[in-house]
């Protein structure tokens, strides 16, 4: 049963209340997995929180976390909210020169690290972040001979509050009752793809509300499983591991690391799983390249299961009812081939399946409803608090984001942007009013991308308004559907389309390392890294045969004509992708302008680059 509270400290205390013996969280250390009851993560939240107390933290200071998903996470998050401070969530694969802006722009006083790693980030910057008092460290492996005095470990910190309870008992009853609802509860960065992230201020009301309308839209429940995995401090990632657990009362598992996301989800089997577009990507790549290594009849069976799965989703996803010898049929697939295949992605027992974060090819999901995962899509943005719209169950229309969450209001801008309304939405850029001021206008946010309505009330998100071109013939085109089909391609990694005032579309291309080095390799061609490997003749030659076959479901103006491929992986460090592998367009656009000027020629665009110059 839901409990009712309004801030997420207290919503934590009266969880440890009511099932105080209930597995809350799960993290495996040494190959075995370790239990926290809600009892022990109160525990640890309080003598984290008193803690801080010691360290002289207090109403509105700001504690950064820099750390991989982990316990020691979510106790310092509900620990500084317990406090009254602000948590600042900072992407653990950011550079040091990143981490220096969101801990500096934030204004953060402690840094809670995981471990040496992100420590040494911080400390390669310390002398540009005056404000940092400690650095509170998880992980003590590597740090003995470090002698800043700033360092302290996360056990030190929890016995600090564990003596400060012994001396003010009950005072950290009273720093949770004095929480209130419309105080900033933590601080969510966005991902910059335009320019320096901005710190979007999340209230208590704001989560709650996004809770109960997530709840009630998904149909996620009491008792479900999730696997933690997405950075933390993105706002999906919250909304699964702290916002709904906490208010529904569910077991949060921790993942070894999202590089194995897909070994832990068989080891996990969670109830609810959700993953962006790049992870239903690398999961269907990955059963492809499988079944073309496998032996000519599997990859029949696979081909003829998978062509029943089709037939039997397609008429769920239009509403009918399939016939009883498409449904036998579909029985036998599922225990000939597509039940291994669920056990294999490790979703076998997935009652709940989303994909957000970005836009996401039907083609995709196609493939997995054909397996029998119905993956449902949903639409959001931090300044929402996460979701906004999602598809309901028997409600799955591909290519929509679903219906609008409760208590939200919405409605299209004459230029057919989507704006919203709600307790979701959020208090404004922190140390920026002017970015507030143009963002939330007359009470409405303006999201910042074009939507359109299906005659059913399903939204269709078309794309960024920043990102839509019009092409030499007066066309509009939105390059994500465009790239989104290219990289249905287990091949293909990332697409970038091009076309802003040309007469076709081109694209560069960055290759699948792993999925394209395994295809060389099992044709004895050479290559040493990712550069020769890219520069390979039939690399080439597969790529643009994916492209052709992308370009026959696409209408004639949004068919890639050229490309080129990229000799090196659009990197985080280079400032070519988000920290949550987002494209920065404007940095592509212009890191890459020569190699873009090539898929036009000389005449800016008169001609077609043609299949013989499709690689550098």
């Amino acid at each position: 049963m839901a409990v009712v509270a309004d801030t997420l400290p207290k919503l934590l205390r009266q969880r440890a209340a009511q099932a105080p013996g209930e597995v809350a969280l799960r993290e495996k250390e040494f190959g075995i997995w370790q239990r926290v009851t809600w009892e022990g993560y109160l525990g640890h939240v309080r003598r984290f929180c008193l803690g801080l107390v010691s360290l002289g933290v207090g109403r509105g200071d700001k504690v950064a976390i820099l750390s991989e998903n982990c316990r020691e996470w979510v106790f310092a998050e509900l620990a500084a909210m317990s406090t009254s401070a602000i948590g600042v969530g900072v992407y653990p694969t950011s550079p040091a020169q990143e981490v220096k802006y969101v801990v500096a722009h934030s204004e953060a006083t402690v840094v809670v690290c995981q471990d040496q790693e992100q420590v040494d980030k911080i400390l390669e910057v310390s002398a540009e972040l005056p404000r940092v008092r400690h650095v509170v460290v998880a992980d003590l492996r590597g740090l003995r001979s470090y002698r800043d005095p700033r360092i302290l470990p996360f056990e030190e910190v929890e016995r600090l509050g564990a003596e400060h309870e012994r001396a003010n008992p009950g005072r950290f009853d009273a720093l949770v009752d004095a929480t209130a609802a419309d105080d900033v509860s933590f601080l969510i960065y966005t991902s910059g793809t335009t320019g320096f992230p901005k710190g979007a201020m999340i209230t208590h009301r704001n989560v709650l509300a996004q809770a109960r309308a997530a709840a009630a839209a998904t149909g996620i429940r009491a008792g479900d499983s999730v696997v933690s995995y997405l950075p933390l401090c993105h706002v999906a990632e919250q909304i699964l591991s702290v916002f709904l657990p906490l208010h529904l009362g569910m077991v949060v598992n921790f993942a070894e690391s999202i590089r194995t996301i897909q070994d832990d989800l068989r080891e996990i089997a969670p109830a609810v799983f959700l993953g962006v577009p790049r992870i239903w990507e690398k999961l269907q790549a990955s059963i492809v390249v499988k079944m073309q290594e496998a032996a000519r009849w599997r990859r029949a069976l696979f081909g003829w299961a998978l062509g029943v799965g089709r037939r039997h989703a397609e008429a769920l996803l239009a509403g009918a009812r399939p016939s009883p010898v498409l449904s036998a049929l579909r029985l036998a697939a599922h225990l000939l081939v597509l039940r291994a295949l669920q056990n294999f992605v490790g979703l076998r027992r997935a009652r709940l399946t989303f994909t957000a974060a970005a836009a996401i090819s039907p083609e995709v999901l196609r493939f997995f409803h054909a397996l029998g995962i119905p993956v449902r899509e949903g639409y959001g943005m931090t300044e929402c608090t996460g979701f906004s719209f999602v598809q309901r169950a028997g409600e799955v229309r591909l290519g929509t984001v679903g219906r609008v969450i409760p208590e939200l209001e919405f409605r299209l801008a004459a230029d057919g942007e989507l704006l919203k309304r709600g307790e979701t939405i959020f208090a404004g850029y922190y140390r920026d009013p002017e970015a507030t001021a143009a963002a939330v206008r007359d009470g409405w946010l303006h999201s910042g991308d074009v939507a359109e309505l299906d005659p059913d009330g399903q939204l269709r998100i078309v794309d960024r308004k920043k990102a839509i071109f019009v092409t030499a013939g007066g066309k509009n085109v939105s390059p994500s559907l465009v790239e989104n089909a290219l990289k249905v391609s287990p091949y293909v990694k990332e697409a970038v389309v091009v076309g802003d005032g040309e007469k076709y579309l081109a694209a560069l291309v960055q290759i699948d390392f792993e999925n394209v080095g395994q295809w060389a390799t099992e044709r004895r061609l050479p290559y040493t890294n990712f550069k020769s490997l890219a520069r390979l003749p039939e690399v080439r030659d597969l790529v643009a045969a994916e492209i052709d076959r992308a370009n026959e479901g696409l209408a004639p103006v949004e068919q890639v004509r050229a490309f080129r491929l990229l000799d090196k992986e659009l990197d985080h460090d280079d400032n070519e992708v988000t920290a949550t592998m987002k494209v920065r367009r404007k940095t592509i656009y212009e890191k890459f302008a020569p190699l873009i000027a090539e898929l036009y020629g000389a005449d800016g665009g008169s001609r077609p680059a043609g299949r013989e110059s499709t690689s550098r």
